[in-house]
């Protein structure tokens, strides 16, 4: 079940385990993102236990389809959030088209219309970096395939929090742009095939 204590010899709460369990998981993704995603998020619903936030780069003014594709695929609610709407557990959250999602350090969502950053709204970076402020070592990121380098700093910000950052592995993406680049800045606890990290989310083994 996803929500549990998780083994990480190189984790951040001493050697050889997590002593803090995942509170929550939040996951970037752009090119390639729905092949990724029709592999992770599938997996890892069944016993969901929380929650999960998502930000793939979507074309601005135009409604998603991503919570309809992937709520007839997943053994959760998939939903979009509202401003303010508590963070819920044992649900996965889309990003809407065209806002920043963040989390407040109330365990809240906030939306926002603020400048693109690396030229996407919404930003993967703005969504890792307030999660790492309101859930410190209880949070665990997911990097998949994409075409720029959106989730790299915000990744780097997860890991010292005291936080965890899987990566996809840059080989099997369909775009290896952003996982390289989060590699590079966040010296991630785990790197693996798409199978490998659902393993990894569901058995909570870190290494």
């Amino acid at each position: 079940m996803v929500g549990a204590h998780a083994q990480a010899p190189n984790g951040t709460d001493g050697p050889g385990t997590r002593t803090r369990p995942i509170e929550a998981l939040v996951v970037g993704a752009s090119a390639g993102a729905i092949e990724a995603l029709r592999v992770l998020l599938p997996g890892i619903s069944v016993d969901l236990r929380i929650p999960v936030v998502v930000v793939v780069h979507v074309p601005p003014r135009r409604k998603s389809l991503l919570p309809e594709l992937f709520g007839s695929l997943c053994h959760a609610p998939v939903l979009e959030p509202l401003d303010k709407q508590p963070v819920e557990a044992g649900s996965i959250w889309f990003a809407p088209p065209d806002y920043h999602l963040l989390i407040e350090t109330d365990r809240s969502f906030a939306l926002s219309v603020d400048a693109p950053v690396n030229y996407s709204r919404p930003s993967v970076d703005l969504l890792f970096e307030s999660a790492a402020y309101a859930y410190g070592p209880g949070l665990t990121a997911v990097v998949l395939s994409g075409a720029n380098e959106d989730g790299a700093q915000g990744a780097a910000v997860i890991r010292q929090h005291g936080g965890h950052v899987y990566v996809q592995d840059p080989d099997e993406a369909l775009a290896r742009e952003m996982p390289e680049a989060a590699i590079r800045s966040a010296k991630p606890q785990f790197v693996g095939k798409l199978r490998e990290l659902v393993t990894r989310l569901r058995t909570h083994e870190d290494g």
